[in-house]
């Protein structure tokens, strides 16, 4: 069971550094860019949108919304062109970041916590 847990997770990997190929790439449908540079964003960000020290939201979020993202992305794009960005991400030795899906991170937790300080600021 863990060897087929191990298996999916480094299928997980591959594939996003795939999405993240694919949203580079100029044959890639419009469509399936925007979601796959969204998935790729999201998944290869240091910061999560819920931050994992945070009891079982912090870990949900990146086992619900990375997959099913993923499978929209890969539905997307036209197989072939799948299989060749996944060729391509096996050969990376490294995995790149996403310093798009950090800034979209920090804004969208600085906008929150902008919010927050108002809407405290106006029960005063």
């Amino acid at each position: 069971m863990w060897q087929r847990v191990r298996d999916w997770a480094r299928r997980m990997k591959r594939d996003v550094v795939a999405l993240w190929l694919s949203a580079r790439d100029p044959r890639t449908p419009i469509l399936a860019k925007v979601v796959a540079a969204a998935v790729a964003a999201y998944a290869l960000s240091p910061i999560d949108l819920i931050p994992d020290f945070i009891p079982v939201l912090g870990y949900l979020d990146d086992l619900v919304i990375v997959p099913f993202g993923r499978l929209l992305a890969v539905r997307l794009i036209p197989p072939i062109l799948m299989a060749e960005f996944r060729e391509s991400a096996a050969q990376c030795l490294e995995r790149p970041t996403s310093r798009a899906g950090l800034v979209f991170i920090l804004v969208l937790w600085f906008c929150t916590g902008t919010l927050l300080a108002f809407w405290f600021w106006r029960l005063r």
